[in-house]
């Protein structure tokens, strides 16, 4: 028996692709359907503009102050005319002429002679070109006479200083003494000054340099001038 049926017409061979369409619809209408949105109507009064009101603006009322005129000027004084008789006298001011004629005895000036003012002029112990000379110190070069002059110094401090000083004042411990002073131009030992811990020990620190002996003035480009020096005097009291 053949069948009735024709074997080319398969109707589920082509469904994969309608299922794919129909479910591609579906998705379709879903994302519509949850996407779609809706509004409220709700109506909206902007009410009525009324023009007819105006606003009225309240004008000050300004008032212009008027000032009283300044006063009028005093008058002027009258002024006091002198009335001279004629036979009064008037004295003159007679001016002389400076001008000089064939008569008149020339004066010779003398010559004029200007003094020099020597100024006082402090040049540095360390950089002056001929140090001063401490005695028994003028040998050997510039810097020879300079270390024997410090030396000299320090040795004639150290004997002639009262140490002992510094315990009779209560002091303890290490004391330091700053003093400042200037050899002038005639190699005098000038303008003391010492700085210390206690008045008593600048006293006596003034005293044993003013006891320096004379020495040569230092000289700068070949003329006498005053060199400033500075000397630490340090000493341990002992306890």
């Amino acid at each position: 028996m053949e069948p009735k049926k024709n074997s080319k017409a398969n109707v589920g061979r082509n469904s994969s692709l309608y299922f794919a369409i129909g479910l591609a619809l579906m998705l379709l209408l879903t994302n519509l359907a949850i996407n779609h949105k809706t509004y409220d109507k709700s109506e909206t009064d902007i009410g009525m503009v009324n023009m007819d009101e105006e606003l009225e603006e309240e004008i000050p009322i300004t008032e212009q102050i008027q000032t009283p005129p300044p006063p009028p000027p005093p008058p002027a004084a009258p002024e006091v005319i002198e009335i001279v008789e004629d036979e009064e006298e008037v004295e003159e001011t007679v001016i002389e002429s400076t001008e000089a004629d064939q008569e008149t005895e020339i004066v010779e000036v003398e010559e004029v002679v200007v003094e020099e003012v020597e100024e006082d002029i402090d040049v540095p112990f360390a950089v002056i070109e001929n140090v001063p000379i401490f005695p028994g110190c003028d040998r050997g070069d510039n810097n020879a006479k300079r270390a024997c002059m410090s030396k000299k110094i320090s040795q004639f401090v150290n004997k002639k200083f009262n140490t002992e000083l510094a315990s009779d004042l209560g002091l303890s411990g290490r004391q330091r003494i700053n003093v400042i002073f200037k050899i002038d131009k005639t190699g005098s030992v000038v303008g003391i000054r010492a700085r210390a811990p206690h008045p008593g020990l600048e006293k006596e620190a003034k005293r044993v340099i003013g006891l320096l002996p004379k020495m040569k003035p230092g000289k700068q480009r070949g003329k006498p001038v005053n060199v400033p020096y500075s000397l630490p005097i340090i000493f341990q009291v002992q306890d």
